[in-house]
């Protein structure tokens, strides 16, 4: 272990654990990785350290507790897999005795990121893990969560201020004595927040939580003062005379012309002359609250939000102080008068700047309830009870998806109970073979070749085709088995004829991203004799593909070779993805990039909508990212899916359908980086949906 050569430490320490369970041993082997993860700057070197103490995470975690602090040290790469590495090992190691530290690691971290010196994109990508690693902590142990939940809200006006308010948000419902600190200081970072989606959450969290007579005034004041001034209609009639008046003070600008001798390229002398025009400072819009800005460019959905969160206030406010109150009457009226000028001002604007229909019949229905006392009293329990309750649920749900997750992780089964336990030590040398490997290396090349989970016999049987007719003088079937990044063909040949056989081929074609990596041999079969035979296929993307062929060899009978045509064998994506999840920013990050999209029309004699979606998922080898709740009468449903293929590419589906009569109608719509997987998929629902149509 002391040997200044890496790879004798390194060696080493693996075989002091692989001989020894003892903490001693263990400890030193800890202290060994930990070196070398900090000492070597090589990245590769420090990702397979980074395995090996995740491999020694399921057995010796208490040991490796004692060096979490260095591990910790990995995060001065720049790296950002190694990074997630380390932060997901130290998710895994952190209790309550190192929380602390580890916490006071991640602050300083998420503090650096504001870094000048730093690169912008990697910057939001680490501060994005840091504050995904900071919520699990603060979920765990509820005594660090009010030391940094103020620090993560001083970025809510930065690259990634989503994840940190939707943090904020969850805090707020799990810790409730922390709410009132944390309504307080969201209430004066509201003005600084800079995106749509960020706002929308802080002031749903405002709506639903401010309680407080004191915070409640205070948001409500937040709120309005982030809308600026009225009416809001002005700011496009501004707009409308800008062209003018820049056209007015151009003259203004120009300079007067100046006049200079200049030598041309043919050597003769010319006067030149040029006005110059001055540069004019412009008026900054920075008095402009961010609000009314992203309002009046034609995001009336934030508008609806804020005018939401406000008539929660008010029927808090109206439920404690009546509806004769005298303040109760004065905020009702400054909101109604607030929606008559977000109206106006939307139907005003035109083009991409008009209000949308969803976000006129909302902010209609909060001035109903704020004026129909009638109104009011049957919405007023949804939106002040049953709004809470439902994020209540989701909380639930996702905490219990992740215990399941986790769950399923530790109870999956590594050995079965008669397989043979091979203790290499022990064994002579005379009996070693070259086929005798040790356990280290036996789980690298079982997971190169693909083999890390053994089908069962059904699933093998599921994958045999047959090639060749029955009355066909050789019959020919495969199977086939998907290595992930190849395929194999395990072909039976039968000679069914009473001669011999000589020069028989199959000759193998693809088509797709497919590649047949050598052509198979040639054989002689004697009467009724078969033959066994491999072909491999090499894949290079998730895409449908085809494999088909002839079989030839020539006969004593006849001078001329025979072909036997071979049936298609049909190569499915739903081999190459798998299931896979990802959170809700990450989704709708990727949906905005992907530019491939494939969409499909929904044909099916389902008539039940859930029904449906789980058909989708079932047949297409998906996770479904929605939350899925009783959801009562309602006889719409909208949801996405995930998966991911053994390439590292990202599938995501949207299922947008509706009940109509007895029949569902909607669309499902695919997008991918590639063009084949978008196809791919889009071919395997309209199959799929023609199938249980059929049926």
């Amino acid at each position: 272990l002391q040997s200044p050569s890496s790879a004798v430490c390194y060696e080493a320490a693996w075989t002091l654990v692989s001989l020894s369970s003892a903490p001693t041993a263990v400890r030193a082997a800890a202290q060994t990785y930990t070196q070398l993860l900090n000492a070597e700057s090589d990245n590769n070197v420090k990702l397979i350290v980074l395995e090996k103490l995740m491999a020694m995470r399921k057995h010796h975690a208490k040991v490796l507790q004692e060096v979490l602090m260095d591990i910790l040290r990995a995060l001065n790469s720049p790296n950002s897999s190694i990074r997630r590495k380390t932060l997901a090992i130290v998710m895994e190691l952190v209790s309550p005795r190192n929380v602390s530290e580890v916490m006071l690691v991640l602050k300083k971290e998420i503090v650096k990121t504001q870094s000048k010196d730093v690169d912008k994109e990697s910057a939001t990508e680490y501060r994005a893990m840091l504050v995904k690693a900071i919520h699990t902590c603060a979920i765990k142990f509820a005594n660090v969560a009010d030391s940094v939940v103020h620090l993560l809200m001083d970025f809510l006006s930065s690259d990634g201020a989503l994840d940190v308010v939707l943090f904020v948000r969850e805090i707020v419902q799990i810790y409730p004595d922390m709410r009132r600190s944390i309504l307080k200081k969201l209430v004066l970072c509201l003005s600084d927040i800079k995106a749509a989606p960020v706002y929308r959450v802080a002031l749903w969290i405002l709506g639903e939580y401010a309680e407080d007579a004191e915070i409640r005034d205070d948001a409500i004041d937040a709120i309005y003062e982030c809308f600026g001034d009225l009416p809001f209609v002005e700011d496009s009639e501004r707009k409308d005379g800008a062209e003018e008046e820049e056209e007015k003070s151009v003259s203004q600008v120009m300079s007067a012309p100046s006049t200079k001798v200049t030598v041309l390229a043919d050597g003769t002398y010319a006067t030149q002359t040029a006005f110059t025009a001055m540069e004019e400072v412009a008026d900054s819009d920075d008095s402009v609250p961010t609000l009314r800005k992203l309002v009046l460019a034609g995001n009336y959905l934030l508008a609806a939000s804020a005018v939401a969160a406000l008539t929660k206030v008010i029927l808090r406010l109206t439920k404690d102080k009546g509806d004769d109150d005298a303040r109760v009457k004065d905020l009702s009226v400054q909101l109604l008068i607030v929606c008559c000028a977000l109206i106006q001002a939307g139907k005003a604007s035109k083009g991409t700047t008009r209000m949308d229909k969803d976000s006129y019949e909302r902010i209609s229905f909060c001035m109903r309830v704020l004026m129909d006392p009638t109104a009011q009293q049957e919405v007023a329990s949804v939106l002040l009870n049953d709004c809470r309750a439902t994020f209540c649920e989701l909380i639930k749900h996702e905490h219990a998806t992740a215990k399941a997750t986790a769950k399923d992780k530790q109870s999956e089964l590594v050995a079965q109970p008669d397989a043979l336990i091979s203790f290499r030590q022990l064994k002579a040398r005379r009996v070693l073979g070259a086929d005798d490997l040790d356990l280290d290396d036996e789980a690298t090349l079982s997971l190169a070749a693909g083999k890390d989970k053994t089908p069962d016999f059904a699933e093998q049987l599921a994958h045999v085709y047959q090639l060749t007719g029955f009355s066909d003088p050789v019959y020919a079937e495969t199977q086939i088995t998907v290595h992930e990044y190849d395929i194999v063909l395990d072909i039976l040949v039968i000679n069914r004829t009473d001669q011999t056989l000589s020069n028989l081929t199959v000759e193998l074609s693809t088509v797709g991203d497919l590649k047949l990596v050598e052509r198979p041999q040639s054989y002689n079969i004697g009467p009724r004799d078969h033959r066994r035979f491999k072909a491999n296929i090499k894949v290079s993307s998730t895409e449908t593909g085809q494999i088909f062929g002839t079989v030839v060899y020539d006969s004593s009978t006849s001078a001329e070779s025979t072909v036997i045509n071979l049936n298609e064998i049909p190569v499915e994506i739903m081999d190459y993805i798998h299931p896979a999840t990802c959170t809700d920013a990450v989704y709708r990050q990727m949906w905005a990039e992907f530019e491939w999209e494939n969409k499909v029309g929904v044909n099916t004699l389902i008539t039940d909508v859930d029904e449906f979606l789980d058909h989708i998922i079932e047949s297409t080898n998906m996770n479904c990212l929605t939350p899925r709740f009783e959801r009562g009468q309602s006889t719409f449903l909208a949801a996405n899916l995930y998966a991911k293929s053994v390439f590292g590419e990202d599938a995501l589906v949207n299922v947008s359908v509706e009940k109509v009569g007895n029949k569902v109608e909607g669309y499902i719509r695919i997008r991918a980086k590639t063009q084949g997987i978008a196809l791919s998929i889009g071919d395997r629902i309209t199959f799929v949906q023609k199938s249980r149509a059929s049926e």
